[in-house]
């Protein structure tokens, strides 16, 4: 896979930094940071976007997430491993980041609201909205991950 821009946020870097501090802001929000990267790592599993399923995935291990709890992350709706706040967080996370398709049902909602306060529902669909974002970027421009850059390297 060849890039189609070389770091495309030199040519928006305005837009960037606002990433960055909606980033921050989440960040701030309250949200655990294990439920922050296993939301991100879901949109990007549904995305296909390998840069930010590496970046996301070394981020949480070092966290001290489990091999096997994000292993299982694709198949979440039958796994045991994640919490009520967690499913709540995913099923929502999976009807946005496809909202073309599911249109943000009512009951994926309620389980939100049942699990997280107002303020945590809106920084949550903040959260989904900036790593969809995030995505199409990587995604769109070809950006590749550095395991690539790591293999090409040994080769």
């Amino acid at each position: 896979m060849t890039p189609r821009i070389d770091n495309a946020f030199r040519h928006a870097p305005d837009a960037f930094k606002a990433m960055v501090a909606l980033e921050g802001s989440i960040a701030q929000s309250g949200l655990e940071y294990g439920l922050i990267e296993l939301v991100k790592m879901r949109a990007s599993q549904i995305n296909g976007c390998a840069f930010c399923l590496y970046m996301h995935a070394t981020d949480a291990k070092k966290a001290g997430e489990s091999d096997m709890r994000l292993h299982l992350l694709p198949g979440w709706r039958e796994a045991t491993v994640y919490s009520a706040r967690e499913r709540a967080a995913l099923a929502w996370t999976e009807a946005l980041t496809r909202v073309s398709e599911t249109h943000a049902p009512d009951e994926d909602y309620a389980l939100v609201e049942a699990a997280f306060s107002e303020k945590e529902r809106v920084y949550l669909t903040f959260l989904i909205g900036a790593i969809n974002v995030w995505n199409r970027m990587q995604v769109g421009f070809r950006a590749t991950h550095p395991a690539v850059e790591e293999a090409r390297a040994v080769a």
